[in-house]
């Protein structure tokens, strides 16, 4: 190639470069003029840049919730006593009928914690029955580190609910929100005292809804949990779950886990029974509790295909309890309850739920399914006494007597699993004017087994606001000389 033609290529090589790079430098500036580049109708694609605004990480922020709510859960300390079994020697009677001598409980002093959540600028905190029972002195330890005593108002071992209370000032109680507005998959804050540590939250989504886990140690108990995935860790019972919004939406109560510890499955008391069993505690100081008067079954498809039922969702009721609510109201066997109030039911546990949000005496739509045809029935609500009398709080004092379980020996040697020792009898109570004195062993009363001061308390309030126009306990047992003995408490 001669000197000319090679300059020729070489000029032209040059000026490619520069074009090249000219172009690219008014992209560069151009691309950030709107007005530069403004494509037909035809042309346009619906384009939206991923700004925090835009996107959904704003609504799983939970800073907001947690700063509105932390101020409202507290620290709860009991102390409570339990009964160690000691040998006493020279009781005859007892040695010769039971083989070995009689065994007596030692009250050994222990402690316990867990959380609870203020509800009133005056003091009134609700917890899990499980965290105070038994307790003989609660201390209450405020966010700010402020420390009270409390007082029970009253219990409810049939949801696990307790109501206390101190005397304190510049208290910030929480939002109670409703938590039958729950969506499965919502976000939501656990916020309490897990291993004594103050303060602790954590987040999770709903997993489920209406679990019915039989977990309270009740016979009457009335189950509709709030699962979710956010942790729960012992300490934890009897703080708050809350929604994005930061209202109380649940009580934790309880884990599944073989460890004790947080495993991914977490359960809370929804709200709508919580908030009942409060007013209850505070306004009578025991639960008014309405029944419709049914016995109900879950259906499955074992049931659905015996019965020939059209649909699975409801509570399926198998028998009515006559003078009941349900009888008076024209429930009828083979019935599908779907909806109390236009709330839909799928289950007994939803069904549970919505039934013990009322007191008796109150109204309430029941809609079932009969012949694969709705009907709504106006239903008057009615307690286990059958009637719509307001319950009074029974006064255990009044038995005038000390109660203890029996010892693991002491069932051994009855081969029995139930019973009560009568550890200490007061003159003029209703136990020493039956007769029942100081040793006698309780299998019974009123024809039901009783292993506990709590199952006596109920039989005891069941008794005192029946109908009947003499009220009395039939107390069954075992004597000292190792004969059964019944014996009639008056309670009029």
């Amino acid at each position: 190639m001669n000197r000319k033609n090679l300059m020729l290529v070489l000029v032209a090589i040059l000026l490619s470069a520069t074009t090249s790079i000219a172009t690219i430098k008014v992209y560069e500036k151009r691309q950030y003029n709107a007005d530069y580049f403004s494509p037909t109708a035809k042309d346009k694609v619906p384009v939206k840049f991923a700004s925090m605004s835009d996107t959904k990480i704003g609504s799983t922020d939970l800073t907001y919730a947690a700063e509105r709510t932390v101020h409202s859960v507290v620290h709860v300390k009991v102390k409570q006593e339990v009964k160690n079994s000691i040998q006493e020697f020279g009781d005859p009677f007892f040695d010769f009928f039971f083989g070995q001598p009689r065994s007596f409980q030692q009250p050994e002093a222990t402690t316990g914690a867990g959380s609870g959540v203020i509800i009133s600028t005056d003091g009134y905190i609700v917890t899990n029955n499980h965290v105070i029972d038994n307790a003989t002195e609660i201390e209450v330890t405020l966010n700010d580190k402020r420390t009270f005593k409390a007082k029970v108002i009253g219990t409810d071992p049939s949801t696990d609910v307790a109501l206390i209370k101190i005397e304190a000032t510049d208290l910030q109680p929480i939002t109670i929100g409703n938590s039958d507005n729950l969506k499965v998959g919502e976000w939501v804050l656990a916020i309490g005292n897990p291993f004594n540590l103050t303060s602790t939250v954590t987040a999770g989504i709903i997993s489920a809804k209406a679990r019915e886990m039989d977990i309270v140690p009740s016979e009457r108990k009335i189950e509709s949990f709030i699962q979710t995935d956010a942790a729960i860790n012992p300490g934890n019972s009897g703080g708050a779950l809350v929604n994005t919004a930061g209202e109380l939406v649940g009580i934790n109560t309880a884990i599944a886990s073989q460890t004790g510890s947080y495993i991914g499955y977490g359960f809370a008391i929804p709200t709508t029974i919580v908030s009942k069993v409060v007013r209850d505690l505070k306004d009578y100081g025991i639960v008014q509790r309405a029944v419709l008067g049914v016995k109900i079954a879950n259906i499955n498809d074992k049931l659905a295909k015996d019965k020939n039922l059209k649909t699975m969702d409801g509570a399926y009721v198998d028998d009515v309890v006559s003078n009941s609510s349900a009888k008076d109201a024209g429930i009828k066997q083979g019935d599908i309850i779907v909806a109390i109030n236009d709330v839909r039911i799928k289950s007994v546990a939803e069904l549970q739920e919505q039934v013990a949000a009322y007191r008796p005496g109150d109204n309430i739509n029941v809609t079932v399914n009969r012949s694969n045809k709705e009907i709504t029935l106006r239903v008057t609500l009615k307690n286990s006494s059958k009637n719509t009398n307001i319950v009074k709080a029974v006064d255990m004092d009044r038995l005038g007597a000390t109660l203890e379980p029996l010892s693991i020996q002491t069932k051994q040697r009855l081969n029995y699993n139930g019973g009560l020792l009568v550890d200490e009898v007061q003159r003029g109570g209703l136990f020493a004017k039956a007769g029942i004195y100081k040793g006698f062993i309780i299998l019974k009363i009123n024809n039901k087994t009783v292993s506990s001061v709590k199952e006596v308390k109920e039989i005891y309030t069941e008794a005192l606001n029946s109908e009947a126009t003499d009220k009395v306990l039939l107390v069954t047992g075992i004597n000292r000389a190792g004969v059964i003995k019944h014996y009639v408490v008056d309670l009029n």
